[in-house]
């Protein structure tokens, strides 16, 4: 199933790989951009594959708002200004020349996440849910299901069943699975991996199978009969 493709403009490095890593944790697709002409030049090459832009206004080239007009001009795609510019004026200007929403610096993730997922619902772009054999998870809630029944999981949980759904019938190493759910900058101990999904294989039951052990290698997430 296609994932939603958000198109990031953020010129400060540190921000924009944050931002990214977050948002593909939330599984959506994600490019970046660090200058307005970039930020075209993709958006043209894309077009129509985009789903939603987070723009930032104060670029070393063209200005955010310059960007947004340019958007504008070609296609009517979702557009959240991030910025440090916090008066009503600067609001009112986003507004005006098209923006979908407008974001002040410094901002929390969880609020660029519920501001994106408004914005998709609202053009019908959301992608509510993902289904694998007997697993279903209502992507907006984060709630799993194994044959339609709730299996209640905490948020690590929840996440680390989404990436081996994203990435079904491919063998991950436990670095490897460590790094994309926990993030680069974890310190725990690899054996975190096992214990989270040694909690999972509990919670969905001795039915469920789809978390295969790969000797000195890793995990391998699928189902012969899927």
């Amino acid at each position: 199933m296609k994932k939603n493709m958000i198109l990031v403009v953020e010129d400060e490095k540190k921000l924009s790989r944050t931002l990214g890593e977050y948002l593909k944790l939330q599984d959506y697709e994600v490019l970046t951009a660090e200058s307005g002409h970039d930020a075209l030049r993709i958006f043209y090459q894309e077009q129509g594959k985009i789903d939603l832009v987070l723009l930032d206004v104060m670029l070393p080239d063209l200005d955010g708002y310059e960007v947004l007009r340019e958007i504008r001009r070609v296609l009517d795609t979702p557009v959240i200004m991030l910025t440090a510019r916090s008066s009503v004026e600067d609001q009112v200007n986003g507004f005006e020349r098209g923006a979908d929403d407008y974001i002040t610096k410094p901002y929390t993730l969880e609020i660029v996440r519920l501001r994106i997922e408004a914005i998709l619902k609202r053009a019908g772009k959301l992608r509510n849910s993902l289904e694998f054999g007997n697993i279903s998870v209502e992507l907006g809630a984060q709630k799993v299901y194994w044959k339609g029944k709730y299996v209640e999981t905490t948020r690590k949980e929840y996440e680390l069943l989404l990436y081996f759904m994203e990435h079904s019938n491919i063998v991950l190493s436990r670095g490897t699975i460590l790094d994309a759910v926990w993030g680069y900058d974890y310190v725990g101990d690899i054996r975190t991996v096992d214990t989270m999904v040694k909690q999972l294989r509990r919670k969905l039951g001795d039915e469920c199978d789809y978390i295969r052990s790969v000797y000195g290698a890793g995990y391998l997430f699928g189902g012969d009969d899927v």
